[in-house]
This record gives C-alpha cells, structure tokens and sequence, in this order.
C-alpha cells in the first residue's frame, strides 16, 4: 500500500471506529428544582445549627463526608462529624448566611456562602463572634435527595485576633 493510501485508510478506520461508538451520555446543568432543593437544604441545615441539634445537622451529610475546618485535621464521615460537634460543646447564639452560588451538572453541584455568626464554646470565657466563607460540594443520591459530601470552610479573620465579643 502506498503511503498516501495507508493514511487515507486509516483515517478512514479511525472515522468508522468512532461511529461505532456510543454515545456520551449528555450531562446538563441543574434544574430549578435542583436549584430549590440545595437552597432548601441549605436553609434546614442552618435551622438545625441554630438549635444545636447536632444530629439534624448531620442528616444533611454524606456518610462519607469530607469537612475541612481552618487551622484543624480534616474530619472524614458524618458519624464522626456529629461526634466531634456534640463534644465540643458549641452553641450558636445567632448567625446569619449568604447563598453567593450555586452551581453543578446532573448529580454533582457546589454551594459557595458567606456566613456571620456569634457562639459559645464550652470553657471559653464568653461568646465569641465570627465572620467567613464557605463551599459545599453536595451530590445527589439516586432517591433525590441532595447531601454534602465536602464542607470546606473559613474565617475572614486571623485565629484569635477580633473574634471575641
């Protein structure tokens, strides 16, 4: 075979071979009502947090989820999370929440925020206020629901520095 009929031969199969194949699966933004549900969730989940009920927190996460506090380790799993939350001994007095964004495709999306808060913290001396960001990256389970899998968030403030009331 000549050369240039080997490269039209191949371009030839390599055309056919990608006709054979099937076809990606079409991957589209969220819906409203994906949209709704993450804005709703979002809503419970700081309800939840500002009755302290730590375990109603919990429900909105993934068993396997990834929460990655400033200046700590990374906790890995709700059980473990809720755990922690209860011992800390943590009371929020007030706190406030900004949905920036929200985001994602099919069954994977993100919510960036912004929050303002004032809580306790068992053996501090007093309240203690604070502001910040946060993203969550929530999947969608195959029953609808929406849970967070990753919750990264962090102060606007230097540790220990204007957060005192």
């Amino acid at each position: 075979m000549k050369p240039l009929s080997a490269r039209l031969a191949a371009f030839a199969l390599f055309f056919a071979s990608a006709a054979c194949q099937p076809a990606a699966e079409t991957v589209g933004p969220l819906s409203d009502e994906d949209v709704a549900a993450i804005r709703a969730l979002h809503q419970e989940q700081v309800e939840a947090g500002l009755a302290g009920d730590w375990d109603a927190v919990g429900a909105f996460f993934a068993e396997d989820l990834v929460y990655m506090p400033p200046n700590m380790p990374v906790v890995h799993g709700r059980a473990t999370w809720v755990e922690a939350a209860k011992a800390m001994g943590f009371d929020i007095i007030e706190m406030t929440t900004e949905i920036l964004d929200i985001d994602g495709r099919d069954d994977l999306a993100y919510l960036r925020g912004a929050y303002s808060e004032t809580f306790t913290v068992e053996g501090m001396p007093g309240p203690i206020s604070d502001t910040g960001k946060f993203v969550w990256i929530l999947r969608k389970q195959p029953e609808g629901a929406w849970l967070i899998t990753t919750w990264i968030w962090n102060a606007d403030q230097i540790p220990g520095q204007g957060q005192t009331s």
